[in-house]
């Protein structure tokens, strides 16, 4: 499995937006790939938040991510979610690869 990580910096009177951009963005998302997202706010700065995506495989991101790129929709929700930011914050991306996952909670 392929990972993607985000943090960035969400102006604490615009999270309800935040969460709306997301939720379409996620929507056009899946109409190109297969992807599970977790978005996790920090407890100790509210305007932190972790944005983790796994894929199926990298190959299969990076084929995905082009057409993805060139939706028009999609680039007006990320110039809406930038405007959203903390201003001087930036965001920073990181790649990883699932190893060995648990997914038991009880």
């Amino acid at each position: 499995m392929f990972v993607k990580t985000y943090i960035y910096y969400v102006q604490k009177d615009k999270i309800q937006e935040f969460l709306d951009i997301q939720k379409r963005a996620g929507e056009i998302y899946g109409q190109y790939i297969s992807s599970q997202t977790t978005y996790l706010q920090s407890k100790e700065d509210k305007t932190k938040w972790m944005e983790i995506t796994t894929y199926r495989s990298e190959e299969e991101y990076n084929k995905s991510i082009r057409s993805i790129n060139e939706d028009p929709e999609i680039q007006q929700l990320f110039h809406s979610f930038e405007a959203l930011l903390v201003e001087g914050k930036g965001i920073s991306e990181e790649n990883f690869t699932d190893v060995l996952a648990h997914r038991r909670l009880v």
